[in-house]
Parts: structure tokens; C-alpha cells; sequence
């Protein structure tokens, strides 16, 4: 059944968003104050702390996107779901960034390129259902970010796969210098932070 999308309908659903992307940033938070709790535990990453930064980038922006909903003419069971199922992988990102002990391995960097498939895997889909959300705020909403839009989240799907099934440390470092520099322009020159 679909019902009009009412500030009330939109406030519930922003709360249950909130919680999901809350314990996100706070899976983030933790992770990193760990390192200051205990320096000398594990051996710090430029990689890790890398798609942290852009994780928690990614996040805010998300959240910050996630506005135009109240634009929805009506919102059905499957938006609701999809909004939500679309946190998840947020939080799933999160956690394969700081899982409960990485014990067994060298360090995070050993940790994380152990666990790049999955990590990599999730922020591709992220990515896609990214695509599905803004189209979802409408077509005109989705056409205000022009070309540029599609060709960019096609661009980190691609990374994403490659970044998935190569070791090499240097596309790697190469990828994530380029990731967060392009999210950090993209967020500055579409929602015109500063203006």
C-alpha cells in the first residue's frame, strides 16, 4: 500500500535511517579511538585509514542526500525497505572496517587487503544502489547531476572491482587518493557546502 509521503512518514523513516547510520559512524569512531586507547597494539595503515576517511565521508554525504526523500510524492513498503537495506550496507562497510579483533593477522593492512573482496564487493553495491535511490527522488532530480553522474558511480564500481581481485599496493593507493579527492570535490561542487 502506498501512502502519501507526509512529513510525519518521512520523520519515521529518517529516525530508523538515523539509528542504522549512527551505530555507522559510531562503528568508525570506536575503530579509530582504539588507536589512540592503544597505540602500540597494531600497526596503522595509510590504506585503513584511508577508506575509513572516505567511509565517513561517504556517510555524511549519504545522510545529507537522503533529505530529498521528503520530495517523494508517495512511499511505499519496497522504498521504505530499500532506504533501509541501503544503510545496511553502510553499516556492513563499517564493521569489515573495524571488525571485533584482528588477531590473527599482521596488522589492519594485512586485515583489510585479507578482506578486500568483501569490502570492495559492498562499496561497488553501495555505489549501484546509489543509482537506484537518486532515481527514485525522480527523474529530474536524477538528471540535475547530469552525465557526470552516472559516468562517476560507474567510474568506483569499476575501481571497486578491480580493487576486489588485485593485490597491488599501488592501485590501491592510487584508487584511494583518487576516490577521496573526487567524493570530496563532488560533495564541495554539488551541494555547494561553502555557497
Amino acid at each position: 500500500m502506498e501512502h502519501a509521503a507526509t512529513p510525519e512518514l518521512f520523520s519515521h523513516i529518517r529516525v530508523v535511517m538515523g539509528m542504522v547510520v549512527s551505530l555507522s559512524m559510531a562503528r568508525l569512531l570506536t575503530g579509530l579511538a582504539v588507536f589512540v586507547q592503544h597505540p602500540h597494539r597494531n600497526r596503522l595503515s595509510f590504506l585503513h585509514l584511508g577508506w575509513t576517511l572516505f567511509l565517513f565521508l561517504f556517510l555524511i554525504h549519504f545522510w545529507w542526500w537522503e533529505f530529498r526523500l521528503h520530495d517523494l510524492a508517495t512511499i511505499d513498503f519496497g522504498v521504505y525497505v530499500f532506504v533501509i537495506a541501503f544503510c545496511c550496507v553502510f553499516f556492513f562497510l563499517c564493521v569489515l572496517l573495524f571488525p571485533a579483533s584482528i588477531e590473527e593477522y599482521a596488522g589492519y593492512e594485512a586485515y583489510f587487503l585479507s578482506r578486500r573482496a568483501w569490502f570492495f564487493g559492498f562499496l561497488a553495491l553501495a555505489y549501484g544502489l546509489d543509482l537506484v535511490d537518486t532515481a527514485l527522488k525522480g527523474r529530474q532530480y536524477f538528471g540535475s547531476f547530469g552525465l557526470e553522474y552516472p559516468l562517476r558511480n560507474a567510474f568506483y564500481m569499476a575501481g571497486c572491482l578491480i580493487a576486489a581481485f588485485t593485490i597491488n599496493r599501488r592501485f590501491h593507493v592510487a584508487f584511494l587518493v583518487t576516490a577521496i579527492l573526487y567524493q570530496a570535490i563532488w560533495i564541495y561542487r554539488v551541494f555547494d557546502m561553502l555557497g
